[in-house]
């Protein structure tokens, strides 16, 4: 017979997997070469089109699916990703205009209970992530290497480099991405 603990830890496993299909963010131990760098901010420009190559041609019923048992609906993920960057881009901002700023976090499950995220067409914020992402590209691309080791204070991660943060919002971008295909997965699989 299997015991309760081993049930528990395998469905606590896989829900695991279901809320972080890429894995979970690693936070960075050494700041980022050059050339990683360059990678990461080019997947930070790349990941409105993505955003929006996923979810084109979705009906408002595909849309209200969710991406696991209890999780946010694609919608509700669609709206969610440009309300986080807008923060990280702020946040970012702060970085490099003050010194170690200690930032405000905001409750991210109370905005995607909004009704513009719940209800709201995703074409508003496909258009938001598009201009907020070429802005903060430019931003990103127009820093010397040095501002990359600025910091913000965050209250959950403390002390966070510009370098982690982007790392962080590239993975942001394709955690949420797989979300997105993992939800139309399941559709066709079931």
């Amino acid at each position: 017979m299997t015991s309760p603990r081993i049930l528990w830890e395998d469905t606590m496993d896989e829900l695991d997997k279901l809320r972080y299909p890429i894995g979970r963010f690693e936070r960075l131990k050494e700041p980022l070469d050059r050339a990683t760098r360059a990678r990461v901010i080019d997947d930070i420009e790349q990941a409105p089109a993505r955003m929006r190559q996923l979810v084109a041609g979705l009906s408002d019923a595909q849309l209200e699916m969710p991406y696991r048992p209890g999780g946010w609906t694609i919608r509700q993920v669609v709206h969610h990703v440009p309300d986080s960057h807008m923060n990280a881009y702020i946040r970012m901002k702060f970085a490099v205009t003050e010194d170690a700023p200690t930032i405000k976090a905001y409750e991210e499950g109370r905005w995607a209970e909004l009704v513009e995220a719940k209800s709201g067409p995703v074409g508003m914020s496909l258009d938001l992530l598009a201009a907020l992402h070429r802005r903060w590209v430019a931003f990103l691309r127009a820093l010397p290497e040095s501002e990359f080791q600025k910091t913000y204070v965050h209250s959950e991660m403390g002390r966070v480099t510009l370098d982690e943060a982007i790392s962080l919002y590239s993975w942001h971008g394709r955690h949420h991405a797989a979300h997105v295909r993992q939800a139309l997965n399941s559709v066709t699989t079931s």
